[in-house]
């Protein structure tokens, strides 16, 4: 009996033992999870809310492709890859022998039909000639007007002229080539206007409007740069529901290029 007494008080002592190992471990897991949660929700607390980031890019306000707009070859190229240039700058001169005999032929004719034309009114008021004559030399004046001027028209094309201050990005022919009307020759940009193009959710609308203000971070510089909206895209994408959003950088910096490109963060209205 006493011995039965003992093996039943030795059983409850190792479930004794055994339940408060585990309240302890409980414990101590508790007061763990209590100790991780704690600081984190204090952090989420703390922390403002990130203002949403989309992908931009920088892309010129101004760009084209030169193209030749005469059959002829190339005799000079005055810019290079990499190379600035400023408004009226010449960048492409072709070997234009024959439109400019062209045009030093129509302008003979142009003299010519404009001295026979003040002849004949001097031989009107004598009236050795009748009137037809007279109007006959006038249309003859115009007509060599007319041909002068697509001489020069087709001599005009000879040189290519810069449109705008930029800087030659591409350069798709080579001297002493031979082009065809519609030959691409010249890729330049204005690289000193700059704008931002990106894509934004189309529930934006109800408040992005122009001139609202965001902030830039180009991944190239690793800068952060003030910007502002300047036009919105006129229709949205149904798939995709965003729409084109165009801007411009307000802060001072020549150090960028078109192409590069980064993050804009546009933070919603509070």
């Amino acid at each position: 009996m006493f011995h039965l007494s003992s093996r039943k008080a030795s059983d409850l002592s190792r479930r004794a033992f055994a339940l408060s190992l585990v309240l302890i471990a409980v414990g101590v897991a508790c007061a763990t999870n209590a100790a991780t949660i704690e600081p984190n929700d204090k952090l989420r607390a703390l922390a403002p809310e990130t203002a949403p980031e989309i992908r931009a890019q920088l892309t010129p306000r101004q760009y084209t492709t030169l193209s030749s707009e005469m059959a002829g070859r190339i005799d000079r190229i005055s810019t290079k890859l990499g190379e600035h240039f400023k408004k009226g700058d010449n960048l492409i001169a072709f070997d234009c022998v024959l439109q400019r005999a062209q045009v030093a032929r129509a302008q003979a004719v142009s003299v010519q039909a404009e001295k026979t034309y003040g002849i004949n009114q001097r031989l009107l008021a004598l009236k050795s000639i009748g009137q037809l004559e007279l109007d006959v030399s006038a249309a003859e004046v115009q007509k060599s007007k007319a041909d002068l001027a697509g001489a020069n028209a087709v001599a005009s094309k000879c040189a290519i002229d810069a449109p705008f201050n930029g800087i030659t990005v591409e350069q798709k022919a080579r001297e002493f080539q031979y082009a065809s009307p519609g030959q691409p020759l010249l890729d330049i940009l204005d690289d000193r206007s700059l704008e931002v193009e990106l894509i934004a959710p189309s529930r934006w609308l109800n408040w992005l409007q122009p001139g609202y203000a965001f902030a830039l971070h180009i991944d190239e510089t690793g800068k952060n740069y003030a910007a502002k909206i300047t036009r919105i895209g006129g229709r949205v994408d149904p798939v995709s529901q965003s729409i084109k959003v165009v801007g411009e950088i307000t802060d001072e910096a020549p150090e960028l290029i078109a192409g590069m490109s980064g993050r804009a963060i546009i933070d919603p209205p509070r």
